[in-house]
């Protein structure tokens, strides 16, 4: 099988250059590899062209304009990543005939209520990026191309910056911290989404009519839910009971509404996504968030 991994620096496509090895050869891609595996996404003919040097089985796009905030400014800019070239893609991977696995965002909801959200449920972004993230969506599915959308939420890794490292380095700084409490999610590793997606590819790849029966949307997050609040509170309680320098007395961390913090680009409340689609097609078990957490916690610290 030949597997061409756009997008493969960034955090999921970094842990991606792991999972996929196993299933088959897998050409790697970004904006700032060599000429002929360059993928910059501001070009959507140069990638189109990619796809057809390649000649993949399988395409799986991690890459994307994930700047939430500077989105709002930069409109044109995060549609054609996020939209127009991913339509591009989409069209190429129908011609070849190929499976398309593309990366979605709870931000393609308005984030209202306080329910589980399923693939059905009816979409209202309230971004720039959730926008733009939900053409991408659209112009995969009107390819007609065989694919697989995985909507996903809070995405942290070892790799790069994320909200877990923030949380040690301001806890080691400050006598007192403010975080969110009112918006709620299910944090995510890049690693489990990673090897998710190996095991859909898998699982597909081996059914008796190529998994056709199994193309389509579906949510892919830990399980579990928390807020930004009890997700500091979980990190640096952590960090304290493990012998990390923790400056920050836990009755010292106080949790303020979204209000608070006004930001370009507005996030939605209530990220809650159902799993029920992919755990019964697929026969997964999803671990608690807080695996995923304490794991790269450890990997962090040296533990």
């Amino acid at each position: 099988m030949k597997i061409l991994l756009l997008g493969c620096n960034g955090q999921v496509g970094w842990e991606l250059q792991r999972s996929l090895q196993p299933l088959g050869e897998v050409i790697a891609c970004d904006f700032d590899s060599a000429a002929d595996r360059r993928a910059d996404f501001t070009q959507p003919a140069s990638v189109a062209a990619l796809v057809d040097r390649v000649r993949p089985q399988v395409i799986v796009n991690s890459a994307a304009h994930t700047a939430v905030d500077k989105a709002e400014t930069e409109v044109e800019l995060a549609r054609v990543i996020n939209a127009t070239t991913v339509g591009a893609v989409a069209q190429r991977a129908a011609a070849l005939g190929a499976l398309l696995v593309h990366y979605s965002t709870d931000y393609v909801y308005d984030g209202s209520g306080h329910s589980l959200r399923d693939e059905a449920s009816p979409t209202g972004p309230l971004s720039v990026y959730g926008r733009t993230k939900l053409e991408g969506e659209e112009l995969v599915r009107a390819s007609g191309c065989r694919h697989v959308i995985s909507r996903t939420s809070w995405v942290y890794a070892a790799r790069g910056n994320n909200f877990i490292k923030t949380m040690l380095r301001l806890a080691a700084e400050r006598e007192s911290l403010s975080v969110i409490d009112d918006q709620i999610g299910a944090p995510t590793g890049a690693d489990l989404l990673a090897d998710v997606t190996a095991l859909v590819i898998a699982r597909i790849a081996s059914n008796a009519d190529h998994g056709r029966h199994l193309d389509g949307t579906y949510h892919c997050v830990a399980a579990g839910e928390t807020s930004w609040f009890d997700y500091a509170r979980f990190v640096i309680d952590w960090a304290r009971v493990n012998g990390q320098s923790v400056k920050v007395a836990p009755d010292a961390i106080r949790a303020v509404p979204t209000s608070a913090y006004p930001t370009p680009a507005a996030r939605p409340l209530n990220s809650r996504l159902s799993t029920a689609k992919l755990r019964t097609a697929f026969s997964l078990n999803l671990p608690d968030w807080r695996v995923g957490v304490e794991r790269m916690l450890r990997e962090t610290c040296g533990q």
